[in-house]
């Protein structure tokens, strides 16, 4: 592997494919009724993939400026120096164009929705400049997982999916208002727009635990009307009280432990998700 290729990975964060991917193999496996066909799940993969380092090498293109300013990314790979902006922007259109590769090898519908997908996953970049939402733009954003991964492999829009989204929209912005409080003074003081700049840190926090409740009513929601085995719950019941440990370690604002909250835990909360969801597909 190259140097540049290693920066490219470490600048978009690649082991974080992991917050978006489990919950799009749910739908997948739903869509399904069971395990999808390999080469329909392999498309799925290489899609998320490549649609979420896109938007992850944009916004580290588009923020090159800020993100200099900012001691706390003053270290990333633009600023630094490791890796150029024009590499960085021709690394998105690349992503950008074999997502949509992927989507036109997967079905019409895909491919027709495609574009969209991919202008709203780069439209997040711009959001903290003009809204405090900004962590709900991103939470649609990873919510468009299931619903596309839904239509790789039945071709057709639902209502599951839809609610799956929805669900994955909660935790995201939840947990993205929890990471952006390390910014509140910095955000505050060059007038970008953030949950925690609108309401303080203790209301940000606050707003967050209440899109992970709306998170789990959701899920629960997902439980009773589907027939999924027993073993939902028992996932169900693990991300609940990973999330109840997550909120505990910035309790009263601490943001000493936001890494173990926002990556650690989040990490855990979607593979156990996926991988209890999708047996219990299986086993249905």
């Amino acid at each position: 592997m190259t140097a540049a290729f290693v920066e490219t990975m470490k600048m978009i964060k690649i082991e974080h494919s992991v917050f978006a991917l489990p919950f799009a193999l749910v739908a997948a496996f739903m869509a399904a009724g069971g395990v999808p066909n390999a080469v329909t799940l392999a498309l799925i993969v290489a899609a998320m993939v490549c649609a979420r380092s896109a938007a992850m090498a944009f916004n580290r293109w588009l923020d090159a400026d800020i993100d200099a300013r900012n001691p706390r990314t003053a270290t990333r790979s633009i600023p630094a120096g490791r890796l150029s902006a024009g590499y960085t922007l021709g690394f998105t259109i690349v992503c950008g164009a074999l997502f949509i590769a992927c989507a036109w090898l997967l079905n019409p519908l895909a491919l027709m929705l495609s574009p969209l997908v991919l202008a709203w996953l780069l439209g997040y970049s711009y959001t903290k400049r003009f809204t405090a939402f900004c962590h709900v733009w991103l939470g649609i954003a990873l919510g468009l997982a299931p619903f596309g991964a839904w239509i790789a492999v039945a071709g057709a829009i639902d209502p599951l999916p839809l609610a799956l989204g929805l669900a994955v929209t909660g935790w995201t912005a939840g947990f993205d208002i929890i990471y952006a409080c390390q910014d509140y003074e910095f955000d505050r003081n060059h007038r970008l727009n953030s949950v925690p700049t609108r309401l303080g840190i203790n209301g940000a926090l606050l707003l967050s635990k209440a899109l992970h409740v709306a998170m789990i009513a959701v899920l629960v929601g997902i439980g009773v009307m589907g027939t999924l085995h027993p073993v939902y719950w028992l996932g169900l019941a693990i991300v609940v009280a990973c999330l109840i440990y997550e909120h505990s370690l910035v309790r009263g604002g601490n943001l000493d432990k936001v890494d173990m909250a926002f990556f650690t835990m989040n990490g855990v909360v979607s593979l156990v998700f996926g991988l209890t969801t999708c047996l219990a597909v299986v086993l249905a």
